[in-house]
């Protein structure tokens, strides 16, 4: 087995397959793109034969490429056994596809390195309304995935149940994102305590941007 991963430290898609790698116990070796290095590694010509998209992560599994972080959680979740990241029933396994996608698809997007760059050189957007920009789209976000919680009839120490699911792999990365565009997490007390609870397992741990090769 051979598993290569594309990625910068301080990706928030990148953290995300990090957690489901570690949660599944399998080893890998980092590739670290800085995607603030000389207008951005992930557009040079090497990586673009990576993944044409020019965006991390990618996964190389014996040779097969995968983009998408979600795409690449599923893959490890239905290829190697061990801790399962999506759950077997139907329902439970629509609700973490729901929460996960709520952040992967409206709010990550919407705080990237490509979105900021295109706000400030495009739309001549000085910091302060960029900030202004991250907070609303982060809050709006999240406040959407607290609410969903609330009416979660399956509760526990996660965000769906008692074990880390993918929904947890993408939560505890946006809150670290939050965190660094001003949006506190102890606004949301639930969101809050599912990030401790993750926090004392070794795999979130891990893979946590500050412990990452390529950090800085």
């Amino acid at each position: 087995m051979s598993l290569e991963l594309y990625s910068f430290w301080r990706s928030s898609a990148s953290y995300r397959v990090r957690i489901a790698l570690n949660l599944k116990s399998l080893p890998y070796v980092t590739h670290g793109i800085d995607l603030t290095k000389d207008g951005g590694q992930q557009f040079g010509a090497a990586y673009r034969q990576v993944n044409p998209q020019s965006r991390v992560p990618t996964l190389v599994h014996d040779g097969e490429r995968f983009t998408q972080s979600l795409a690449i959680i599923e893959y490890l979740d239905e290829v190697f056994p061990g801790a399962r990241l999506i759950p077997k029933d139907p329902v439970d396994r629509a609700h973490v596809r729901m929460l996960s996608n709520l952040i992967a698809c409206d709010i990550q997007p919407l705080q990237n390195t490509a979105t900021t760059k295109y706000l400030r050189e495009k739309l001549s957007l000085d910091d302060g309304k960029i900030n202004d920009w991250l907070r609303e789209w982060i809050t709006r976000g999240l406040d959407a995935y607290n609410a969903h919680l609330e009416r979660d009839p399956v509760h526990g120490r996660f965000s769906h149940g008692d074990s880390p699911t993918m929904a947890d792999c993408c939560l505890v990365p946006q809150l670290y994102a939050a965190q660094r565009f001003g949006v506190d997490p102890a606004k949301y007390p639930r969101l809050a305590l599912i990030n401790e609870n993750c926090s004392t397992m070794a795999a979130f741990q891990h893979a946590h941007p500050s412990k990452q090769p390529d950090a800085h």
